[in-house]
């Protein structure tokens, strides 16, 4: 009885085990398609159903500069989505990341003309 406790306890625990989809560096200095007037780059932590973290554009043109920017924000149930807010000196950005094979997917849902409308990034490091 004693083994298939344990048994049972140890598949429901490994049932719902999570991948952190979003940590790391995200930026798009690699993408092929991205505009080269600035680089946009994202530094996420994922921990559970949040995330935590940092934006920053810079760019050779000072228009598209932004400063650090916070990231807030919460992962959907399935862990490949997530629906983000950025906050900066220069306005606030409400965006959704979608995560996908190594690249992160970057829409922009509303909010200041800081941020592009749509961009692929792809992970610097952990």
């Amino acid at each position: 009885m004693k083994n298939i406790f344990l048994l049972l306890l140890f598949i429901s625990f490994s049932a719902y085990s999570q991948t952190n989809l979003f940590n790391g560096t995200w930026s798009t200095e690699n993408c092929k398609h991205c505009s080269k007037e600035y680089v946009l780059k994202l530094n996420i932590a994922q921990s559970n159903n949040k995330i935590y973290g940092t934006a920053e554009i810079t760019s050779s043109d000072e228009k598209f500069v932004t400063g650090v920017m916070d990231i807030t924000g919460n992962v959907y149930v399935l862990g490949e989505k997530a629906q983000i807010s950025i906050k900066g000196e220069k306005g606030s950005v409400s965006a959704v990341l979608f995560a996908n094979d190594g690249v992160l997917q970057f829409v922009k849902r509303g909010g200041a003309d800081l941020m592009p409308k749509e961009t692929i990034l792809t992970k610097v490091h952990e």
